[in-house]
């Protein structure tokens, strides 16, 4: 199974432009607790959390309307191509402890995919189960 037969492609993006306040807002309408951060051109820069506004905005005295999200978003985050395998996708967010994962083609985000969407696949649960039995160990494996 491809990561492109599992995927989200709806996905709900903020500009790197844009104040942490917009992020909030996007968060709070769509119940999300990360969102992709992108360019003018849909490239993805980076993906901001719940979290990361929390500890990267408000607990260091920012103004969340004048801190732009490319002041805190995570840089450098890992992804996967629509024509990856998606086991090998489970394994990775296993590996790195992450729950969702931004589908890029090109560097253009073109989709997000999460465990979520793998266990809600027939035939996938066990792959799922073992990633989030990764992510929710307290000791990381080297």
């Amino acid at each position: 199974m491809k990561v492109a037969d599992i995927m989200t492609g709806r996905v709900i993006c903020a500009n790197q432009k844009e104040p942490v306040t917009a992020a909030a807002r996007l968060m709070k309408r769509h119940n999300l607790g990360a969102i992709p951060v992108c360019d003018d051109e849909g490239r993805l820069r980076g993906l901001v959390t719940d979290r990361d506004i929390v500890t990267r905005c408000i607990a260091m005295d920012y103004d969340p309307a004048d801190t732009m999200l490319r002041e805190i978003m995570t840089r450098g985050i890992l992804t996967c191509k629509p024509s990856d395998d998606a086991a090998r996708a489970a394994a990775a967010m296993g590996k790195e402890q992450i729950r969702r994962l931004p589908v890029t083609d090109g560097g253009r985000l073109v989709g997000m995919v999460s465990l979520a969407d793998m266990a809600r696949r027939e035939g996938f649960s066990m792959e799922a189960a073992a990633a989030l039995t990764d992510i929710s160990a307290n000791i990381r494996r080297g």
